[in-house]
């Protein structure tokens, strides 16, 4: 990928406030232990932190305010990177939906005080309804590449732009709907989590395929290059119902499904990227995930 630094205007970086423990304080799981967790429970729905003995230290000073941030020119280089695709993800939902709103990305470490509650780094990068806001610890992406096998700057953008799909469908009242049917039926929470989620990776996909046109760079916007789909296409796959519950159970639970299947998370992001309009991702259609 190509980009250029910005002013970090799309960033709220919250990773000077304080986390909080597991146990009472009395075991500290690691930033790769919270992140692994935050693969799973965000690709399958099931909160893995449970099987930890539940946190009764104090955990306001993850909502106070920011002290210094002690971070590594590798890590700032990260932040720059998300605020750049974040810009460019913007950007390009401005252009092709009316009346769009911003929003930003909370960086934090270990846990964060958002509007829809405490949230740890195993919660994974999530969206925020009711603050309208996106929220990311910077160790999920060396976690995707290292133990998912999906490395490269654009399967990072993969997973931001599918947040930002999840700020489209609150913006065009389709998660409101979601969760009124949801309500009212309790059998289709899953199911229509499903979809929920398959038509965020078709969201991310309809950026790609405006990042993936010639000539971006040269105008300070994000422009993809040789094999950055690739990478894209195989953060998508890595991060499967199916292939995360056979990682870590041994066995597929399709009933448990809440994000779709390898296949179905490649697919709708294909067709993103192919058509380039948020038309082509009605995954609420008649035997659309099928």
């Amino acid at each position: 990928m190509r980009w250029s630094s910005g002013d970090r205007s799309n960033i709220e970086d919250a990773r000077g406030r304080g986390g909080f423990g597991i146990g009472g304080g009395a075991v500290s799981l690691g930033l790769g232990g919270f992140v692994l967790l935050a693969l799973l429970s965000w690709a399958t729905g099931t909160n893995f932190l449970s099987l930890l003995s539940p946190s009764t230290g104090d955990t306001s000073t993850s909502a106070g305010r920011s002290a210094p941030v002690n971070s590594t020119p590798a890590e700032e280089h990260e932040v720059d990177f998300v605020d750049a695709v974040m810009k460019d993800v913007q950007s390009t939902w401005a252009a092709l939906l009316p009346r769009y709103q911003q929003t930003r990305v909370v960086l934090f470490r270990d846990g964060i005080d958002s509007a829809c509650g405490m949230a740890e780094s195993a919660t994974g990068p999530f969206y925020c309804p009711q603050d309208g806001r996106v929220y990311l610890d910077l160790g999920f992406f060396q976690e995707l590449s290292n133990r998912f096998g999906a490395p490269g700057e654009f399967a990072r953008a993969y997973v931001i732009a599918h947040e930002v799909g999840h700020h489209i469908q609150r913006l065009t009242g389709i998660e409101r709907q979601v969760r009124a049917a949801q309500q009212n039926d309790p059998s289709s929470v899953n199911p229509l989590s499903v979809r929920l989620e398959l038509q965020a990776d078709c969201f991310a996909g309809v950026w790609g395929h405006a990042a993936s046109q010639p000539g971006r760079a040269a105008k300070g916007a994000v422009e993809l290059e040789t094999g950055d789909v690739e990478g894209g296409l195989r953060a998508a796959a890595a991060i499967g119902d199916d292939r995360l519950q056979r990682q870590s159970t041994g066995r597929v639970m399709p009933d448990r499904f809440t994000h779709g299947t390898s296949a179905q998370r490649v697919e709708w992001f294909r067709r993103g990227l192919t058509a380039g309009n948020p038309d082509a991702c009605d995954t609420f259609g008649n035997g659309a995930t099928r």
